[in-house]
């Protein structure tokens, strides 16, 4: 061992003889030693200040001497621990009054091995609390440099704990006009109410972990002034104080790009009048292009929104007044519209919406949403409280018909019979509910369905359920596509309304079930939600097609859970009842999908054996700003976490959505915000 690498040690002591017995101990315990042999009292402050040990012996003469080398340890090197060393063995109340000197400990030369064990534990100690020093330095340090990020940031940043504010960046004050500082504050009273239980929510999951760093936050914040600011949050764990705390970002508008060198003509600004929507000729180039693509799943809706007797309210407060009513009611619109979805202003009044949603419960509860919040939405204009109502007209857009033109007139024509019905409703284009359309669709239909299921034209994808506690479920949701006799790709929104009215639903059931077993067998996922349609559901011959595949497939069947929606449960109540018996004692889970939106629920969790419940996805669309639905989802997510039954929410699009579920107790999600469908695999593997 090299001599710079071994411990330092002082050894007071009249003769030699300590030294040399302490150094041989300490090496035969595998600690090389350097020990400094101090003969006199005179010569230990000047050994302390050079050789820097760690830890100092005194073979004591006397408990005199003890004072005066603890008095100069005192003085020029506090830290060092001091073992006292006795010719012979001392009794009980000598070792307590060297302790109460400041002595680390009293030991005797006669006992090398309790000597050898103080001197290890000392030297361990000392080395442990000086790693510690270190570190609380480094943290404070860190900490230090941290507070200078912040406050030199132009992020607007605040640290939360257990609900309260703990550090505020000026950023953040001069973001929400603040002067006197926010600090002990509640973090809710910043934020307006319809944006606290997802905040909550996501308070919650970030002290535990389960907060991604790439999920942000919409909430509405309400600066110094009163009025109302749109905001994204970025979330991450913190420390204020030793203790975690959550950290709250809002990123800093990027800055503009520096002019270019040469002159050119700049583009055209977006009028001000859109208020973050895009303008006429923007919106109509975006829905063009949108249409000509086919959609990745779900359906499409085009939706004209139409703020009713506008002229009326501009006479009552004024041009200007006006004008913040239609700021405020444009906020309202964008907060009900997802990212991904096209908006902007078609003139005037109108306003115009490409929906992307999963089905037509979905666009129905967005259109009830955004009523509902408009129209409880009282807003302060100068010293006038005013209210206002808006009329939607909806067009499906099939992919048959992608027509930008021809869809624009029928959402305009429904907005306008909502408009002159009253106001305050939605009105859905009758343009395809003609029974020529619908008889002369089906009979195209129906011969390429057919077909398909001759051909085995059909194919799985999967979609990830995601565990809001953290660990993977290996759980997914099975869709089926049709493949076309060009190997191009239908959705089921185009063919399964056809299916389902000329009797072909069974077929497709039964291809579906044998595929997710044959997959099953294959790559053995935790569990595989298939779909069982109301024909299936009434079909006596399922479950004895069902076991001889079984047996065939050598699929483990509690790897499939069958689910049925909660409106076949509730029309068959004794057909389901039996069913999911006879699956569940074949080992088969069994699971209610679109739960939540019948008229007893609850009874439907009382009458049926469950593993599982889906929460219907036209509930999840308006959660996150919606007390009463939340209210909701808590009852029943409760009564069926006392039933043993699991919970996932279906369609989840956002991590407002997600904050809201993970707080109200819901267990997994589903949707575009965890992933899109992928391809089931049925050969060798990925």
């Amino acid at each position: 061992m090299i001599e710079h690498s071994a411990v330092p040690l002082i050894v007071l002591s009249a003769t030699r003889d300590p030294v040399e017995a302490i150094n041989g101990m300490l090496r035969r315990a595998g600690e090389p030693a350097h020990c400094t042999w101090i003969p006199a009292l005179r010569d230990l402050g000047d050994a302390l200040t050079q050789i820097n040990p760690e830890l100092l012996v005194h073979v004591m003469a006397d408990e005199q001497e003890l004072e005066a080398v603890i008095a100069i340890r005192d003085q020029l090197a506090a830290t060092v621990p001091i073992l006292a060393v006795a010719a012979q063995q001392a009794d009980e109340g000598t070792i307590a009054h060297v302790l109460m000197l400041g002595a680390r400990d009293l030991v005797s030369l006669s006992h090398p091995d309790r000597l050898q064990a103080v001197m290890m534990r000392e030297l361990e100690t000392f080395r442990a609390r000086r790693t510690l020093d270190a570190a609380l330095r480094a943290a404070q340090d860190a900490r230090s440099q941290l507070d200078t990020v912040l406050e030199r940031s132009n992020d607007a940043i605040i640290q939360v704990q257990e609900g309260i504010v703990t550090d505020a960046n000026p950023a953040w004050l001069e973001l929400f006009g603040v002067e006197d500082g926010i600090v002990g504050q509640p973090v809710m009273d910043l934020f307006e109410e319809s944006s606290h239980p997802a905040l909550r929510g996501a308070l919650a999951a970030s002290l535990q972990g389960r907060w991604s760093g790439d999920h942000t936050l919409r909430a509405n914040a309400m600066p110094a002034d009163g009025s109302i600011l749109p905001v994204e949050i970025a979330l991450a764990m913190g420390e204020h104080e030793g203790e975690p705390s959550v950290r709250l970002v809002v990123p800093s508008a990027p800055r503009a790009p520096a002019a270019p060198a040469e002159p050119r003509i700049a583009a055209p600004a977006a009028p001000a009048e859109t208020y973050g929507l895009l303008p006429r000729r923007e919106l109509l180039d975006g829905l063009g292009a949108r249409l000509a693509t086919r959609p990745t799943g779900g359906m499409r809706c085009l939706a004209v929104v139409k703020l009713d007797k506008f002229a009326s309210l501009e006479r009552v407060i004024g041009v200007t007044g006006s004008e913040d009513v239609v700021a405020e009611f444009v906020r309202l619109l964008r907060e009900t519209v997802r990212p991904k979805e096209l908006s902007g202003r078609l003139g005037g009044m109108l306003f115009m919406v490409l929906l992307e949603r999963g089905n037509e419960n979905d666009i129905n509860a967005w259109a009830e949403q955004l009523l509902s919040r408009v129209q409880k939405q009282v807003m302060r204009i100068r010293d006038k409280a005013v209210s206002v109502t808006c009329s939607i007209g909806l067009s499906t857009v099939s992919p048959a018909r992608a027509g930008l033109d021809a869809v624009v007139a029928d959402a305009l024509d429904a907005c306008r019979k909502g408009s002159a019905r009253g106001g305050n409703q939605s009105v859905i284009s009758d343009h395809a509910d003609t029974e020529h359309r619908v008889m002369s669709y089906d009979k195209v239909w129906v011969k390429h369905i057919k077909a398909a299921l001759m051909e085995n034209r059909f194919r799985l994808v999967q979609q990830p359920i995601a565990s809001l506690r953290g660990e993977d479920p290996g759980m997914f949701d099975v869709l089926v596509r049709m493949i076309d006799t060009q190997g191009k790709e239908v959705l089921p929104s185009e063919f399964m309304a056809a299916a389902a009215r000329n009797d072909l639903m069974k077929n497709i059931d039964r291809w579906v079930v044998g595929a997710s077993l044959s997959f099953a067998a294959l790559k053995k996922p935790q569990c595989l939600f298939v779909r069982l349609s109301r024909e299936t559901v009434k079909d006596d011959s399922f479950l004895t097609w069902l076991d001889n595949h079984l047996r065939s497939s050598r699929a483990e069947p509690q790897r499939l859970c069958f689910q049925v929606t909660e409106e076949s449960a509730a029309s068959y109540v004794t057909q389901v009842k039996a069913l999911a018996s006879a699956l569940r004692e074949r080992h088969f889970r069994f699971a209610l999908e679109s739960f939540g939106g019948g008229r007893d629920s609850l009874g439907m969790l009382e009458a049926v054996a469950l593993d599982f419940v889906k929460i219907d996805g036209a509930v999840i669309q308006g959660l996150a700003a919606d007390s009463q639905l939340q209210q909701r989802v808590r009852a029943l997510v409760d009564v069926a976490q006392k039933r043993s039954v699991q919970t996932i929410g279906e369609r989840v699009e956002d991590a407002n959505t997600m904050a809201v579920l993970w707080q109200l107790g819901v267990q997994y999600i589903q949707g575009y915000f965890v992933n899109e469908p992928e391809e089931v695999v049925l050969g060798a593997g990925r």
